[in-house]
């Protein structure tokens, strides 16, 4: 008998505007309560705003953000003899880009003061320089693995 849940796979749909499956994904982590228009919109405006400041299309941001940000390792705990391991261990493709659309949505989520699709905005724009938040967990993440490279032989 399996001690894991079974993983259903998620099918996403493509942003209606954008015909792009990475926003179509984003739109889904950002939605809260099932109100995707106001999520599209919020998606929407920030692209519109990135625009307006950089002149290169928000799209291209975007996808430059998701992949700074998208980590390498991760620490996965593993119990070993009663003792309980971090062990650092490759992450894969859809994880490595949900990983980072997780850590930029909980970024711009603990920023105060402006309306949402400006701190979203923000927040790609840092990204896609390799700066801000969701950058600097990424770093913390591979600093840890880095630190418990020593138990990579436990994967």
């Amino acid at each position: 008998m399996p001690r894991r849940k079974r993983v259903y796979r998620k099918n996403w749909k493509p942003d209606s505007e954008y015909s792009n499956l990475l926003v179509g994904r984003f739109v889904g982590h950002l939605m809260e309560r099932g109100k995707r228009s106001i999520a599209e919109k919020i998606i929407h405006d920030s692209f519109e705003i990135i625009h307006e400041r950089t002149k290169k299309g928000g799209l291209n941001i975007f996808e430059q953000a998701i992949k700074n940000v998208s980590p390498i390792v991760e620490l996965k705990s593993r119990r070993i003899g009663g003792a309980n391991y971090q062990v650092p261990v490759q992450v894969a493709g859809d994880r490595r880009a949900t990983l980072a659309m997780r850590w930029i949505l909980s970024a711009v989520r603990a920023k105060k003061g402006k309306k949402m699709a400006e701190k979203l905005a923000d927040e790609l724009l840092d990204a896609s320089q390799k700066q801000g938040s969701a950058m600097k967990k990424r770093e913390d993440t591979h600093r840890m693995a880095e630190a418990n490279k020593a138990f990579a032989h436990f994967a």
